[in-house]
């Protein structure tokens, strides 16, 4: 399938657009020489809404359009359970985790844990969040954009693969932060009408013409696919190998709700560079509150975006309802159809201009979180491991340099590791469950040092050591537990531990580097607690609804 004039010349303006804008906010003042706070943190001056819009932007890639819409396909609307609960888990780290970074005035997660703890935790952590945005990150949505260019446009895999890195890092590379979260705020608009746009041409095919009946058909059709809380045995769904498996796995009934869901979610959104990044780039902490409330409000949306396409594609298959869709998600290898192939062979059923739009949100999605992961790579490396171990002194140009060459190297590892994820069905499940071996960790060692003073130096060091080692050892002796328990149960055995060294060690006294917490830290501004009101009414009603 080739793209129509038209399409190509939306797409383009795209490009040209995004390009044009990260080079012009990337120009400094005359006689002003970027440094590493206006390259790593946008010169702390986003306002509420490109903070929100670049939350988003980084968040929403291919593995929301292509993976979330593959286990919309696979599991239906359980799987919203990650974006719903997101919102709710942005207002927790915007009340209680937020004012105490920007209090801090730190530049990286791992900053903080030297703050807080000492050097060797820091260390330990920074390699391992290396590892992940390298080697899982990076590369995941590296491979599900290039799945899409290949469902799309035939595009090979490879090819596919270097164009979207390459794309990615002319604008990023040479603005930093300053260029990825102003270029976001066009990234969601783009990403939020086109995705809107493929969800609209979805229903209407279901619904024979009418969208708005196509919508109820999905409910009727298939209503295990509108369950929110799965039992065991509920739904069995494909295993990437021509078998099945129970979806229970993925996402264990209440546990999403009251579980390692939790974890996963806070790790996600409070802990993690490239994203609190953005929020430690805003104008203040009032600020980034204000934005934190605008990117919850748009992840209460995302579902309508990116899971009920997917469902929509379920039933297009399950009722025959086009041999050619069927045929453009049956992967040529296997001959087996692909539930990750849902979204990109949705793309193909858009009208001529649309399908521009669409495949320019699908590459805003992609590009924007290539260049937040890259960006936040090489803010940590540079920081944590250069500055502290190779150039103590080094000038703030040469931060600057040093992270520049930082993301290249990072996108050429991730283009090079990218082709070995052709094996997986769901490769949204893949990020969440190799995230989640250290999600565990990392949830304990900010959640006792932000909250409980008595956790010393070398219980957090045992916490992030054990995380990987023990979320192997589980999901080797208990291969059927759904990894999202196991997420709780190491999160247990590590909070037991910390707890137990740090009162052992400690004898009972404060940790000289404990965080003073009181009341006047957590308060907010009426806006955000309308905000924040709204947003937890929603998300009950929701539940409610969908039970």
């Amino acid at each position: 399938m080739l793209l129509e004039p038209l399409d190509l010349v939306v797409f383009i303006g795209y490009c040209l657009l995004i390009i044009g804008m990260g080079i012009f906010v990337s120009q400094e003042k005359k006689g002003h020489e970027k440094n590493s706070s206006d390259y790593f943190l946008a010169s702390k001056a986003l306002p509420w809404w490109a903070v929100g819009a670049s939350l988003i932007a980084s968040n929403i890639s291919a593995e929301q359009f292509i993976g979330m819409s593959g286990s919309g396909f696979a599991l239906g609307l359980a799987i919203s359970t990650y974006e719903w609960m997101a919102a709710a888990t942005l207002l927790v780290v915007a009340i209680f985790f937020l004012p105490v970074y920007i209090k801090k005035g730190i530049y990286t997660m791992p900053g903080f844990l030297l703050d807080r703890y000492d050097a060797r935790v820091r260390t330990t952590m920074a390699v391992f969040w290396l590892l992940l945005y390298v080697f899982v990150n990076l590369t995941s949505v590296l491979y599900l954009g290039a799945l899409s260019l290949n469902t799309i446009l035939n595009v090979p895999l490879v090819y596919g693969i270097i164009g979207l890195a390459l794309f990615a890092m002319i604008y990023s590379i040479y603005g930093g932060l300053k260029a990825v979260a102003w270029t976001d705020v066009i990234q969601v608009v783009f990403l939020i009408c086109g995705g809107l746009a493929t969800t609209y041409i979805a229903l209407q095919m279901v619904g024979g013409g009418d969208a708005w009946e196509g919508l109820g058909l999905l409910r009727k059709e298939v209503p295990g696919h509108f369950s929110m809380i799965l039992s065991k045995g509920e739904m069995m769904i494909p295993d990437g190998s021509g078998g099945t498996r129970d979806a229970y796995l993925d996402l264990p009934g209440l546990s999403v709700l009251v579980g390692g869901m939790w974890i996963t979610n806070l790790s996600y959104w409070g802990f993690n560079q490239y994203i609190t990044q953005r929020a430690l780039a805003a104008k203040s902490l009032d600020e980034a509150q204000k934005g934190m409330i605008f990117a919850g409000f748009l992840k209460l949306l995302m579902p309508l975006i990116v899971v009920i396409p997917g469902i929509a594609a379920w039933v297009i298959v399950k009722d025959g309802i086009d041999v050619s869709f069927i045929d453009s998600m049956t992967d040529p290898g296997t001959g087996l159809v692909k539930s990750d192939r849902a979204y990109p062979t949705l793309l193909q059923l858009l009208p001529v201009g649309l399908k521009g739009l669409a495949f320019a949100a699908l590459t805003a999605a992609i590009v924007s979180s290539l260049a937040s992961m890259a960006n936040s790579t090489s803010t940590i490396f540079t920081m944590d491991i250069y500055k502290k171990y190779f150039d103590t002194q080094a000038s703030e140009k040469k931060q600057v340099r040093v992270g520049r060459i930082t993301a290249m190297v990072a996108f050429v590892i991730a283009a090079l590791v990218a082709p070995a994820l052709g094996q997986l069905d769901q490769a949204f499940q893949f990020i969440q469950e190799y995230t989640g071996f250290i999600s565990p960790g990392v949830f304990a060692i900010f959640f006792f040092g932000v909250f409980w003073k008595k956790t010393t130096s070398n219980a957090a060091l045992v916490g992030a050591a054990l995380s990987i080692p023990l979320s192997v050892v589980l999901k080797v002796v208990f291969p059927n537990l759904p990894f999202i328990d196991r997420m709780g149960v190491v999160f247990l055995v590590l909070a037991v531990l910390m707890i137990g060294i740090s009162l052992l060690e400690g004898k009972g006294k404060d940790h000289p580097n404990s965080i003073d917490i009181n009341r006047d830290l957590f308060r907010t501004s009426t806006s955000f607690k309308i905000g924040a009101f709204l947003i937890t009414g929603i998300i009950a009603a929701l539940y409610i609804v969908f039970w």
